[in-house]
């Protein structure tokens, strides 16, 4: 008999999580359904920690599918078959399910109750991870600790978080969205200098190491 997968396990009980929605901690209820989206498995080496799935996440079930994910996808040199392999990437939001849309028309922060209830757990269940990228300042917020000077600086830092004594290694990015085109034009180093670094460290982790290793 198969030995249960514990992220898989976690996964499908977050999946019926109402907790947002049935009984707020933090604000107001979720404006509608829950749909939580996760992705992972207990052999995934790569994990993308995120801010919330998206309106078109929130329609298909799958984080991602947006040109936020496109250019994510860019960014750490994967296809869509790699990126959606769960055997080897795990995608874990600070918040699982779509936290709705603002006054302005952008998304809001992700549900403070998820990370809460369900982020520790999850990652319990991830012990072969090497490589965490942490998208976002709520996901920098959650594994780096508050960090002075804000999401520029914490990216800007990103040589020495990702060089410190920890496992997994951690690097943090801005979130791929469009509403930053004026953030990469400002800081032209991240595309000259941390995506080279970026897609090899992806790729050293995406290979599958040979038994016995």
């Amino acid at each position: 008999m198969a030995t249960p997968d514990p992220f898989a396990t976690t996964a499908a009980r977050l999946r019926t999580c109402r907790i947002c929605r049935d009984a707020p901690l933090y604000g107001p209820p979720l404006p509608q359904e829950p749909r939580p989206i996760v992705q992972g498995s207990g052999t995934a080496r790569l994990c993308i920690a995120s801010q919330a799935p998206g309106t078109r996440a929130n329609r298909t079930g799958q984080p991602f599918t947006d040109p936020s994910g496109v250019r994510l996808r860019s960014w750490l040199g994967l296809d869509e078959a790699a990126f959606y392999d769960a055997s080897r990437v795990a995608i874990v939001p600070m918040g699982s399910c779509f936290p709705g849309l603002d006054a302005k028309g952008g998304d809001r922060p992700p549900r403070r109750e998820c990370a809460e209830r369900w982020r520790a757990e999850l990652f319990a269940g991830l012990p072969d991870l090497e490589l965490i990228l942490v998208i976002g300042q709520y996901a920098q917020g959650w594994h780096l600790g508050k960090m002075p000077g804000g999401l520029t600086a914490t990216v800007r830092d990103w040589r020495a978080i990702l060089s410190a004594p920890r496992r997994p290694r951690v690097l943090p990015l801005p979130h791929p969205s469009w509403r930053n085109n004026g953030w990469l034009k400002r800081e032209p180093w991240f595309e000259a200098e941390l995506l080279p670094v970026l897609r090899t460290e992806v790729a050293r982790v995406m290979t599958v190491p040979a038994e016995g290793d």
